[in-house]
Formats: C-alpha cells, sequence, structure tokens
C-alpha cells in the first residue's frame, strides 16, 4: 500500500531542491557552529553529532515534497531524540532553543535567492511554513530536553542516562530508528 502523496507547490519544490544541493555544506556549517560552543570535551564524538544534524536537514528536505505530512510525526520524533540528546550533552534549555534557532539562521541565508526569486506570495508561503516548521521543532526538542530532565529527577536519581550503555550508544541507536523510518517513506514514495 503505498502513501498518499500531494503535490508540492512550486515554491515548496524550489526549497526542497536547494536544500537538497546544499545539504552537506549545511550539515558542516551547523556542525561547526555548534561544536565550537562545547566549552567541555563533548559527550558526543562529531561525527555522531553531524550524523543528527544531517537527519534533521534530510527530514526538512522532505517536509518540502510531496509526503510531507508522512514525515511531519518523523520529524517531531527526531526533534524530541535531538533535545534528549541535548541533556546528554549537558546544554540547558536555552542552548537546545539557540542551536534550532542557529539552523534557522542557516536556511534562512542559505535559501534567501530562492525565496526572493519567488513570487512575492509563494516566497511568504514558503518562509512562514519553513518558520513553522522550525517552531513546532523546536517545541519537540525543549519537550524531549524536559522529558530527560524529569526522568532523571524522578527516575533515574541524577544521571540522564542508563550508566549501562555509553550515551554515543543510545544516541546512534536512536538515529537508526529515525533514518530507518525515513528511508522506509522514501522508499513507498509514488
Amino acid at each position: 500500500m503505498g502513501l498518499t502523496a500531494r503535490p508540492s507547490s512550486p515554491a515548496l519544490a524550489a526549497v526542497g531542491r536547494s536544500l537538497a544541493a546544499n545539504r552537506d555544506r549545511l550539515v558542516a556549517l551547523w556542525a561547526d557552529w555548534l561544536l565550537s560552543r562545547m566549552s567541555q570535551v563533548p559527550l558526543i564524538d562529531r561525527p555522531t553529532i553531524e550524523r543528527q544534524l544531517a537527519l534533521l536537514i534530510d527530514i526538512v528536505i522532505e517536509m518540502a515534497g510531496p509526503l510531507r505530512r508522512q514525515v511531519a510525526e518523523l520529524w517531531f520524533n527526531a526533534c524530541d531524540a535531538y533535545g534528549r540528546t541535548a541533556a546528554a550533552r549537558g546544554l540547558a534549555a536555552g542552548e537546545v532553543v539557540e542551536e534550532i534557532q542557529h539552523l534557522r539562521e542557516l536556511l534562512i541565508r542559505n535559501l534567501s535567492e530562492v525565496i526572493a526569486a519567488l513570487p512575492t506570495r509563494q516566497s511568504l508561503a514558503a518562509l512562514l511554513r519553513l518558520n513553522r516548521l522550525l517552531d513546532r521543532g523546536m517545541a519537540h526538542a525543549v519537550v524531549g530536553y524536559t522529558d530527560v530532565l524529569v526522568e532523571t529527577l524522578l527516575d533515574k536519581r541524577g544521571v540522564v542516562f542508563s550508566v549501562s550503555e555509553p550515551v554515543e550508544t543510545v544516541v546512534n541507536e536512536r538515529l537508526h530508528q529515525l533514518e530507518e523510518e525515513l528511508s522506509s517513506l522514501r522508499d513507498r514514495r509514488p
């Protein structure tokens, strides 16, 4: 059984193409900025952080395509996982928001020429959709972050992740699940 796909507007299609073309550069810029802010030795290695950032950008690319409604739940789950990882990295809630806000800035800078070239109504609609997507993702990241803190306080007595497994392993397992889900959605695309 296939997924119900809705045709993308020309504006969203243009945004998706531009993001796909610049994906690796966006991941590198975001990772460089994020890792430059870490004052202590990171609990999670750069390749894992880049993998998580790439997943988020891949989902944003798909959100501009015909399966945007099907990918929405995956976006929320990936942002929740991002917030949980941020807690493991020792960030404050405001820093999680700041990191997603930096993605917004990178996307706007990267897409400015594409969006400016669109007719006014389409460019405004694309920009509003992108901002709404990032706002909702930010909210889910904060919820994931907060959930870890509550679990820590109520259940684990101050340990953010189980000491039986390294943080890197837990994060990579969740990333693998999310990547598999994205791949499955892409494979079922009409």
